[in-house]
Order: C-alpha cells, then structure tokens, then sequence
C-alpha cells in the first residue's frame, strides 16, 4: 500500500502568486475608476462635469455605484503599495513609495465611506447644504489629502527607476508628478471639478501602469 504526499506550495511561490494577484488587481484602478465615472457622468441628469465635483456622484438616487467605485479603487491602489513593497524593498522606493501610495488608497477607500454633501445643484431638487455635515467634512479631508502624497510617491519611484537605469520610467514619473502638480494648482476655481478629475485620473493611470510593469517583471524569462 502506497500513500501519496500531498504537494504543498512553498511560502514564496504563495507570495508571489499573491502579489501577482495584488498588481492585477491594480492595473484594474484605472479602467474601473475612469469607466465607472464616466458612465454615470452621461447618465446622471443634471450632473454637469465643468460645474460639478464627481464626488457628488456619491449622492442622491444611485450614488452607491460612486460610492462603490470610490472604496474598490481605493482597495485596488493599497494592493498597488502592497505589491509595490514586496517588488521593491530596499531604498526609499520600497518604504516611502508604498506608504505615499497607500495613502492614496486609504483616501479613496475614505472619500467613498464619507460621502460628500450635496452642492450646486445636484441632484437636481436637493436643497443646498448651510452647514458641511461631518461625514461631508470628512469626505474634503480625505479627497485633500489623497492626491498630493501620491505625487511625492511618483517623484520617489522615479529615483528608483533612474538608479535602475531606467530612464524613460525615470522621466515618465517626473513629467506625471509635474503634470499633476501643474493641473491640480492652476489659478483657475472655476474649472477645478475638471481639473481635479484629471488629476486623479493621471494618478490612477500611473497606479495601473506601473503595477503592470511591476508584473511583467515576474514574468519568468
């Protein structure tokens, strides 16, 4: 009589299938984020993007697809720093640019949990907001403080990426920290729902397609 030991995966092979899995999942943050928004952009009546913030999407009849949209992309951009970390632990890129991005995601996961209040006109028949309730304060915070880490966090991968030799991710990351710098501080208040959709639509794209760089890296050769 014969017995058969079952095989059992290695603690780094399990690893590495789970980061696998972790930057798959983030070269979905873009597509989804920008996909989602965009279809209820078209469909909501009366949203008007060059007047209104896509956080107030989060608002009203429907405004759970936002909701949803905002906490799953922000779980997609934590399973990026995730991934980021085990990919590259040494130097700063692999301490500082995980934690400046998974900023970025826990400010997603945070701006959908905290949904904004209604303002401008939207939805059409909701009465304006006097007083910021909390939960809309909360949304401001985390939608504020989001974004500007994670252009610090673009600066920091491009020190990796020129130490690696390689320089056009290097300069791909500087132009897209300057990009975003450049759109989201114009002095322009009345195109800032525009701008501050760019702005977190480069970073998302950023998010993606890094991760995907990151995972044809463990691609065996």
């Amino acid at each position: 009589m014969s017995t058969t030991t079952p095989r059992v995966a290695s603690p780094s092979r399990v690893t590495s299938r789970t980061t696998g899995r972790l930057l798959a999942g983030a070269m979905l943050a873009a597509p989804l984020f920008v996909g989602v928004a965009a279809t209820q952009v078209l469909a909501r009546d009366g949203f008007d993007l060059t007047r209104h913030p896509l956080s107030l999407l989060s608002t009203g009849p429907g405004g759970w697809v936002q909701i949803a949209n905002f906490v799953l992309t922000g779980l997609l951009v934590i399973g990026f720093a995730v991934g980021l970390r085990r990919m590259r632990r040494s130097g700063r890129a692999g301490t500082w640019g995980p934690i400046l991005f998974g900023v970025l995601g826990v400010g997603l996961v945070a701006a959908g949990v905290f949904v904004a209040d209604p303002g401008l006109g939207f939805p059409p028949g909701t009465p304006e907001v006097t007083e910021p309730t909390w939960h809309g304060t909360a949304h401001n915070i985390a939608a504020l403080l989001a974004t500007d880490p994670a252009t610090i966090g673009c600066v920091v991968l491009a020190r990796r990426f020129s130490r690696d030799g390689e320089r056009r991710w290097a300069v791909a990351s500087v132009a897209m920290a300057v990009a975003v710098l450049l759109v989201g501080w114009w002095p322009d208040p009345g195109s800032i729902s525009i701008r501050l959709a760019v702005v977190v639509t480069l970073l998302l794209g950023y998010v993606s397609l890094v991760a995907a760089k990151l995972r044809r890296e463990m691609a065996p050769r």
